[in-house]
Parts: structure tokens; C-alpha cells; sequence
């Protein structure tokens, strides 16, 4: 039978939880019940009592609640859950998790899920929820599900909501036991794409298909290097086919695609064989034209479409791009490709077109060259741009070879 773990703090949303949990093993699934609360007294009886939570974080109960700090207490009660869940995951325990409450609770609650493996179930009822999720969602696949009405009792449309809530956490929690992920025949391939980059990586993708990979194509968009690098962290790939990395350009500049600054870095501290490119550097990513900050005006602005507006990268920005991929991937374990397209980086970079500016890409590849450490990065440079489909295929078959080889 399938186990659904619900988390959260039972001395503020106790009578939530128990509904939800008569209402899950209603629908055929057990149920653990974790108690993160801290301050008052607990509305409904736990199965993994706050004690044992706060224990797993290093602390205790009683010293929580005697520096009665509530958003230190909850830093806390995040950290021993987290701690929790997943020991329960390990012993097989864990089919779905979900949470009930408001910010504080859609924190804690989260903070355990995106700790799990891509593909456990994940469900969050939140008053957050018709918001800005990104904090709550991470890079995995956490379901966000708006409560409506505050989570403040029982009433006819918080019953309906949580019973809906509950239902389907149990449906999802039955169908991955059912069919709970396995080793694959095929290993499987990150790639990172943009519509400016799309023939090379879909030329790239075709390659590996045909010589036995399955290729995960992730969205150059901030979330999306994310949550490649979260499955290049949890296990999941053989290698990475890093044809975009964009996203670094929105880092340094401050656009709105930015995937943090720890981007490009997972693969090679996994020691995952990596072949990486220049994709999209040529551009810093905003909304709407008139969203562009002010002293951006003056720039070489494109509109992509009436919702994204980019900005040419600049010859000093290109020059620190360099600098920073040359340590990145110099800091990097495992086997890795370095492809450097000389002819333009993206679809709107190459000669006449909008983004045409040789002095900026030369100065992108002259600081990647003299900081690139070439004993522990293979450098290939090819007079091409980016989308020649002869440049995808000998990204693939390197990165082909490189597993093949175990990285080295």
C-alpha cells in the first residue's frame, strides 16, 4: 500500500491535518503524520512528534521553545524534517508528501520536498500559491495547489479544496508505487536549449538517440539549468550536453533568466562527463519591452516577442563571461568538452543579423582562452556558428565518447 507523509506544524494547522488525513486513507493510502511545530500546543496526535523532529535537527523542543524565536524555530523544525522525510524515504516509506498552511508552513513543507528525487509526489495546499511559487517549487516537482479561503478550520470550501488536495496526493502516491522509476536501458542526457540555440541542440539530441541515449532537453530559462542540475545531483544522468548557458549572461547582468550563480557547476562536483558551449551568451533576457530597466535604454535591444525583450551582451560583459565559465569548468571533476563556435553563438549572432558583433564574441573567447586551464579542460574550436548541424554532431559524439570512457 502506498504511504503518503504529511507535514507541517499541528499546534496551527492540527485540524487541517487530521481532515486530511481521515480524507487520504480514506482513498486507500497510509499515511505518516510529522508534526514541525514549535510554540503551541499540538491540535491533532502525530505520528513523528515535534521531539523527535527537532532531535533530528540537533536541538531540542525544550530550546526552541525557550529562545522563542519563531522564524529561527522554523529554520530549524525545516532542517530536522527534511532530515526525516528522507530517512523515511530511504526505508521505502515515502510514495508522496504534501503540506498544508501558509507561507510559513508552504516553507517547511517544501524545503523536505525538494530535498526528494524528481518524480516522488509532491503536493503543497497553499495561500502562497497564486503567487510567486519559485521560492516553494525549487528546481523540482513540487505541485503548487491554491487553498482559496485562509487555512483557518473546516468550512464548505476548504473541505472541498482539501478533499480534492487529498485525493489527488493518494491517486498520485498509488500510481508511483505502481510504477515507481527503475533503472533505465537507455542512460539519459541533459541538454540545456533556447529557441536561439534549438537546431543545434535538437541536431545534438537525434545523434545521442541514435547511438542508445535518452536526451532530457531543459529550457534555458533559470529554472530550467536548475533543474537539470538538480537531476545531474540527484543521480539521474550520465552526462550533460550543455550547449546553453545563457543563463550565466542573466547572472552577471541582471536579467530575468538568471539560474543563480552556482550555475554550471553540478555536473563536474558529480564528475558527470560534460560538453559545454557558448549558447545565448550573446544575450541578456527581460520582459516586455518597457520593463527593460532604465539604464539598460541605450543598449542593443531586440523584441523577441511582445512578452521578452533581449539586450546584446557587451565586450566587457563577454570578457567576464569568460573569466567566469574558464573557473567553473576548471573546478570541474570528470571528463570535460569545451566547444567554442566561432562564427556566432545563437541564430541572432551570426553575420547580418541583429546580434552580429565579432568584437564582443572575440572577447568572450580571449578570456576563456587565457584563463581556461587546458590540462583539465579539452578546448575544440570550430569555424562555424552554434547551429551548424556539424558543430551539434561532434558536441554528441564527444560526449559520447567521454561516458563511454567513464568521464576521462
Amino acid at each position: 500500500m502506498a504511504t503518503v507523509v504529511l507535514l507541517g506544524t499541528m499546534d496551527t494547522k492540527g485540524t487541517e491535518f487530521d481532515y486530511v488525513r481521515q480524507r487520504v486513507a480514506a482513498f486507500g493510502c497510509d499515511v505518516i503524520l510529522i508534526d514541525a511545530g514549535v510554540m503551541g500546543m499540538p491540535l491533532a496526535t502525530a505520528d513523528i512528534p515535534r521531539e523527535q523532529v527537532a532531535e533530528a535537527a540537533g536541538t531540542t523542543h525544550a530550546a526552541l521553545v525557550e529562545a522563542a524565536d519563531r522564524g529561527a524555530a522554523i529554520e530549524t523544525m525545516a532542517q530536522g524534517a527534511t532530515k526525516v522525510v528522507l530517512g523515511l524515504f530511504e526505508q521505502g516509506k515515502v510514495q508522496g508528501v504534501m503540506g498544508v498552511g501558509g507561507s510559513s508552513n508552504s516553507a517547511l513543507a517544501t524545503r523536505a520536498m525538494q530535498a526528494l528525487p524528481v518524480g516522488v509526489p509532491k503536493l503543497m495546499v497553499s495561500t502562497m500559491a497564486a503567487g510567486d511559487t519559485r521560492p516553494y517549487v525549487g528546481a523540482v516537482d513540487v505541485t503548487m495547489m491554491y487553498s482559496v479561503v485562509d487555512i483557518a478550520g473546516i468550512n464548505r470550501i476548504s473541505e472541498r479544496i482539501l478533499t480534492n488536495a487529498a485525493a489527488a496526493i493518494a491517486g498520485m502516491a498509488k500510481a508511483y508505487a505502481e510504477t515507481a522509476l527503475t533503472a533505465e536501458s537507455k542512460p539519459l542526457i541533459g541538454a540545456t536549449m533556447f529557441g536561439v540555440t534549438t537546431p543545434c541542440v535538437n541536431a545534438a539530441r537525434e545523434h545521442l538517440e541514435a547511438v542508445g541515449y535518452e536526451v532530457l532537453v531543459f529550457h534555458a530559462t533559470g529554472t530550467g539549468g536548475k533543474s537539470m542540475e538538480a537531476l545531474a545531483t540527484g543521480g539521474f544522468l550520465a552526462g550533460v550536453l550543455d550547449a546553453t548557458t545563457t543563463e550565466l549572461a542573466d547572472e552577471l547582468v541582471g536579467g530575468v533568466l538568471s539560474a543563480g550563480p552556482d550555475r554550471l557547476e553540478a555536473a563536474g562536483k558529480m564528475k558527470l562527463p560534460q560538453v559545454v558551449s557558448l549558447g545565448a551568451l550573446d544575450m541578456v533576457n527581460f520582459g516586455a519591452f518597457d520593463t527593460v530597466p532604465p539604464q539598460f535604454a541605450n543598449r542593443n535591444l531586440y523584441k523577441h516577442n511582445p512578452t521578452i525583450t533581449l539586450m546584446r551582451t557587451t565586450i566587457e560583459e563577454n570578457a567576464e563571461l569568460g573569466r567566469i565559465i574558464a573557473r567553473k569548468l576548471n573546478q570541474a571533476d570528470g571528463g570535460v568538452a569545451l566547444f567554442i563556435p566561432l562564427k556566432g553563438v545563437s541564430l541572432i549572432a551570426t553575420e547580418g543579423k541583429p546580434f552580429y558583433d565579432p568584437e564582443a564574441d572575440q572577447a568572450l573567447i580571449d578570456n576563456l582562452m587565457a584563463n581556461i586551464d587546458t590540462s583539465k579542460v579539452e578546448v575544440h574550436q570550430f569555424e562555424m556558428d552554434i547551429n551548424d548541424p556539424r558543430f551539434a554532431e561532434a558536441m554528441a559524439t564527444r560526449l559520447h565518447e567521454l561516458i563511454r570512457a567513464g568521464g576521462k
